[in-house]
Order: structure tokens, then C-alpha cells, then sequence
């Protein structure tokens, strides 16, 4: 197994500081916006994008978390008997009428990402929902597109790219990992 890395600490922080300047420059009413981290890494990219464009703004963003875990159109697979009850999330505050912003640290399939949009759009109805990526990997199961991409990596299906995080991971990298 060999890794290569493609963004390290420095890179990360580069990329996720553009990310944030262009969230700003396609949404100028900053005290509009909630971030939506999908869990795990995606929240702690959507905190560190608020930061930053609280830095930027001098405007506090809303963060919220969201667990799609339930929502995954092939969580029938993962269970042996019945299915749990799909409870919707809480969030904090209401996204009526809020531009969001999913936040992720992957795309892929685009199928963790039709999960955040059904989990979203039963509990309210925002203005508008983007999506922001820190890797975009390409092979898209759907047709799903990030409108904030940190870096395009062109991968094969038998690589794998892994994102560390600090707060997850006592790392901060993203490598492709190839078997």
C-alpha cells in the first residue's frame, strides 16, 4: 500500500482561506449563510470555514452538524433486520429562507450528498443550498456537482483518498492511498 500526498498542512489551509473568499464573493450577504457539516470531517471544514470567513467579514456564520447516516439510500444493506425509524435532524436554528452551505470533505458517488439534501429538505426549505468540497474525486453515481471545490483530484476506483483532520485524525493531510 502506498500513500502520496497531495495537500499538506499549508495547503489546506490555503485552499479551505480561497474557499472562503469565493463562499463570500458568490454570497454577499454573509448574515444569510448556515454551514452544514456532514459528520465527521465535513463539520470540522465547515467550522474552519466560518472562521474564515468570519476573519474576512467580521461576521459570525452559523455552523450546524448533520448526520446522514439514516438517510443513506443503502442503509437496508447495513441492517440484518428491520430498518430504523429515518428521524429527522435537529438544527439550531431555522434555514428557512438561508442560503446553506453542505460541507464535506469528499465527493465521490454523490451519494452522501443526495443523503444531506433529503435530511435538509425535511426538516425546512432554505433559499438555496451549494455544496463545498475540499477533494472532489470524480465517478459520480449522481448527477451532483460542488459549486466550492478545493482541488479536483483525478482518481482511479481502486484509490482511495483519505482526508486527516487534527481534530479527527492527529494529522492534517489528504493522500491517495493506492492498494
Amino acid at each position: 500500500m502506498t500513500e502520496n500526498i497531495i495537500l499538506d498542512e499549508k495547503a489546506i489551509g490555503r485552499t479551505l482561506k480561497r474557499m472562503a473568499h469565493e463562499i463570500v464573493e458568490r454570497n454577499p450577504d454573509v448574515k444569510e449563510l448556515i454551514l452544514v457539516g456532514i459528520k465527521t470531517r465535513g463539520i470540522y471544514l465547515a467550522k474552519r470555514l466560518a472562521a474564515k470567513i468570519q476573519q474576512i467579514e467580521e461576521i459570525n456564520v452559523c455552523v450546524e452538524e448533520l448526520d446522514i447516516s439514516l438517510y443513506r439510500d443503502d442503509l437496508s444493506y447495513k441492517f440484518e433486520s428491520e430498518a430504523p425509524v429515518v428521524q429527522p435532524p435537529h438544527f439550531s436554528q431555522s434555514m428557512r429562507d438561508k442560503v446553506v452551505i453542505m460541507v464535506d470533505d469528499v465527493l465521490y458517488t454523490g451519494r452522501t450528498i443526495r443523503a444531506g439534501l433529503d435530511a435538509i429538505l425535511s426538516t425546512d426549505r432554505p433559499a438555496k443550498i451549494q455544496l463545498a468540497i475540499l477533494v472532489d474525486r470524480g465517478h459520480r453515481e449522481l448527477p451532483i456537482r460542488a459549486d466550492f471545490v478545493g482541488k479536483n483530484i483525478p482518481t482511479s476506483s481502486e484509490e482511495k483518498v483519505a482526508v486527516k483532520l487534527n481534530e479527527v485524525d492527529h494529522a492534517e493531510e489528504v493522500v491517495i492511498v493506492r492498494t
